[in-house]
């Protein structure tokens, strides 16, 4: 039987998931792919590195050239994350004609043009099924199984810690610091979480993500982003009372002709099945004219779910003939500029809960204000302790724009009765 010879580029959780897979699988994977695999290098930092898994002294290396030089591997997988060397690896990997499998969505969200231009320039394959949800098959999924659809949305629970924080907070009643606290000390978290929690994460992924359902070329700094840190369990438990849900929501969307793209918390039906997905699980909701609506559900992150995916990538470079000049490359050199929306311009319904004074009075100015920027409130709540002279106020609004809303909220927070607006939160209703 044929043999493929590949390189790791890191051993860290997901190329050891990578190596688990290739080894455990073995006989399956020859059998779909119709050759034998064969990892012949793997590239680390320190060979002495407790890794948790038992690999050949003599295939680990600290020497990239060793990789480089080697005629006989094909397919490159860089599963080492970050910018550089990353990077630098790939693109050189490709001028020596070798196939590359990536899962690092920064790189790919923020410098994939260079990628792509060069794997296309060479002629070789460029896959990155794991760079987004982990173990779910979205990239292909959109690129292939959806390639006769013009998909009009795409929705995604596409961070695992956070959608385990706030799974947390709203079936436990638990405070954010809390749950992250758990969160790190389980692993779930990083030590700075900064990019899951602050919504980096999500905008990369739907970076990517809106590339391939538009066929636009995406610059991640025009994916708008708000973080979950805002949110507290009071929230979750208004957002109960409207039978609602919160998520990390990416949201992408296009509207006559333009791109609306967006990453922030989202109050979420219970009746739609993205407000159902808990823990750290993932999912992808999407609509396409001729499929209607879909939804991808897995494990969003991990070892093993990533690895997948990257494994089904070699596979895929594997069946498509490696050693043919050029072998059918998966690559994005066909994309174009579309117009981002501006968020101004965005419609959505909001939730707003603010701490006003316990007078009469007060709600009726709100309201005016929120009439004068042709916002309608749809729900009111009002809680209070009359002891302390304050209420809780929170209105539901009808659909509205960005624009309007944040003219109005500058002005509310100006009312003497108004002690602070304590959050706004924005609604979608998947129409």
């Amino acid at each position: 039987m044929k043999k493929v010879k590949i390189a790791l580029l890191g051993l860290g959780n997901v190329g050891r998931g990578v190596w688990m897979i290739l080894n455990s699988n073995k006989e399956e994977i020859m059998k779909r792919c119709g050759s034998e695999v064969e990892v012949a290098k793997v590239l680390v930092r320190d060979k002495n590195k407790p890794r948790g898994v038992d690999i050949p002294n003599e295939l680990v290396t600290t020497d990239f050239n060793e990789i480089l030089e080697d005629d006989s591997i094909k397919i490159v997988v860089e599963v080492m994350g970050g910018m550089e060397p990353a990077r630098d690896y790939m693109l050189k990997c490709m001028e020596k004609k070798k196939h590359i499998v990536t899962a690092n969505k920064m790189l790919l969200a923020t410098g994939g043009d260079e990628l792509f231009e060069k794997a296309d320039e060479k002629g070789i394959m460029f896959s990155y099924e794991a760079s987004v949800a982990g173990g779910i098959p979205i990239i292909k999924g959109i690129d292939e199984s959806l390639t006769a659809n013009k998909i009009e949305t795409l929705y995604g629970i596409v961070n695992g810690t956070t959608n385990y924080i706030l799974s947390k907070m709203e079936l436990e009643g638990a405070d954010f610091d809390d749950v992250l606290k758990e969160a790190q000390e389980k692993g779930y978290a990083e030590a700075d979480p900064t990019s899951d929690i602050e919504g980096y994460d999500a905008q990369y992924k739907l970076a990517i993500l809106a590339a391939l359902a538009f066929g636009s070329k995406i610059d991640v700094k025009n994916v708008y982003r708000e973080g979950i840190t805002k949110i507290e369990a009071v929230d979750m438990e208004y957002a109960k009372e409207f039978k609602m849900g919160i998520k990390l929501l990416a949201i992408a969307k296009e509207i006559n002709g333009k791109v609306e793209l967006r990453v922030h918390p989202t109050m979420i039906p219970k009746k739609h099945p993205l407000s159902n997905v808990y823990d750290s699980y993932n999912a992808v909701f999407i609509r396409g004219n001729a499929v209607g609506d879909l939804m991808f559900y897995g494990r969003g992150a991990g070892d093993l779910p990533t690895g997948s995916a990257v494994v089904s990538d070699i596979v895929s470079i594997v069946r498509s003939n490696v050693d043919t000049e050029n072998p059918n490359p998966v690559v994005k050199n066909n994309l174009w500029k579309r117009e981002i929306l501006d968020m101004g311009s965005v419609e959505s319904k909001y939730y707003i809960r603010a701490n006003v004074l316990d007078e009469s009075g007060v709600l009726g100015e709100i309201t005016a204000i929120l009439g004068r920027h042709n916002v309608s409130i749809r729900s009111v709540i009002q809680k209070g302790d009359e002891e302390d002279g304050k209420v809780t106020i929170v209105l539901v609004t009808h659909r509205t724009n960005e624009a309007e809303i944040n003219n109005a909220i500058e002005e509310i927070k100006n009312l003497k009765s108004v002690n602070k607006i304590d959050n706004i939160i924005r609604i979608e209703d998947f129409k």
